[in-house]
């Protein structure tokens, strides 16, 4: 995380986005758009400079029909903050471990910051030897494919993104907004990336975890899912909610909304009710100055004790640790 103290203005963080021949303009489009749109509440300044560029720069295909221009080379990975790949449908497949080879992957090494991909850009971070011994994930219609030709990356296809810190991947284009997202959050909190989803008019968070798409048979596609249940209990954080009041309010038993549950989020009920709460907690220590004991109050965790042992396992820093760094935005 980053942040700033009350009063000093943040400094502003650059995005490189590396573009290649065959790149799909949707997600070159949608990192300069989120990235873009992210300000300071307190000054209205951008906190990302975003800059395009590639192994040469000019003009580079696209797999539509116009090209786009990079103005910036490989130089522009150095310097960077945060390196984004987008996939490149007419190259990707083919890349195996030690390619792209020479400048390419030399450059990638070197960075710095971290290093992102949407799609199938994760065949670039694997070629490029960044993924080995690391959790993935890429588009679930290439993932077979990437487990057999980098077996030392660790697939799950059943993922939205993955974060490992250093390096993160994310499955297909719209998954890419929820990577942005997630960035976004992790720098300047869940304010910050609140204002861009609104801006964007997506969603403002999508859990990780949540499945890239729900494994039931078309001709099932009908059954009732769990989506109102979610909504419900999402006006209902504060109250001690359980498995079966969320089972009951979609009218299906308890087996059988954990399965479908499970089948749209990737997360089970309670785990994924834990996520929601701790999210609205870290919108009430940024934006509130209630005590860390009324926040767990509000959001169901019921004593400040508990809200610190959710904190502690799904950021990694207390709750008085996050309102620090971000309570002065």
């Amino acid at each position: 995380m980053s942040g700033t103290s009350a009063g000093r203005p943040t400094p502003r963080q650059s995005v490189a986005v590396l573009v290649r021949d065959g790149v799909l303009p949707m997600e070159l489009g949608l990192v300069h758009q989120l990235f873009g749109t992210a300000r300071d509440p307190a000054t209205g300044e951008r906190l990302y400079d975003v800059r395009t560029c590639a192994p040469r720069p000019g003009r580079i295909r696209t797999d539509a029909d116009f090209p786009v221009y990079a103005e910036h080379g490989l130089e522009a990975l150095e310097r960077a903050d945060t390196v984004l790949v987008p996939a490149s449908h007419e190259t990707d497949e083919s890349l195996g471990p030690g390619s792209p080879e020479g400048d390419l992957a030399a450059a990638l090494r070197s960075v710095r910051g971290r290093v992102a991909s949407i799609c199938t850009g994760s065949f670039v971070l694997a070629a490029a030897g960044l993924l080995d011994g690391r959790r993935a994930t890429t588009h679930w219609m290439s993932s077979e494919l990437f487990a057999r030709t980098f077996p030392r990356v660790t697939v799950d296809a059943d993922v939205l993104y993955v974060d490992e810190g250093a390096v993160l991947t994310s499955a297909g284009e719209a998954a890419g907004i929820d990577l942005c997202l997630h960035m976004i959050r992790t720098d300047h909190g869940a304010a910050v990336a609140a204002e861009v989803a609104r801006r964007t008019v997506v969603p403002p968070h999508r859990e990780g975890g949540q499945a890239q798409y729900i494994r039931r048979p078309v001709e099932e596609a009908g059954l009732t899912s769990t989506s109102g249940s979610r909504a419900w209990a999402l006006e209902r954080l504060a109250e001690p909610l359980t498995l079966a009041d969320l089972a009951a309010r979609d009218a299906m038993s308890v087996r059988t909304y954990n399965r479908r549950f499970r089948e749209e989020t990737g997360l089970t009920p309670m785990t994924w009710l834990s996520r929601q709460r701790v999210d609205r907690a870290r919108e009430l220590l940024e934006r509130t100055d209630h005590t860390v004991d009324r926040v767990a109050a509000e959001t169901g965790f019921g004593t400040g004790t508990s809200l610190r042992q959710h904190f502690q396992v799904v950021l990694g820093v207390s709750p008085g640790a996050y309102r620090a760094t971000f309570r002065g935005r």
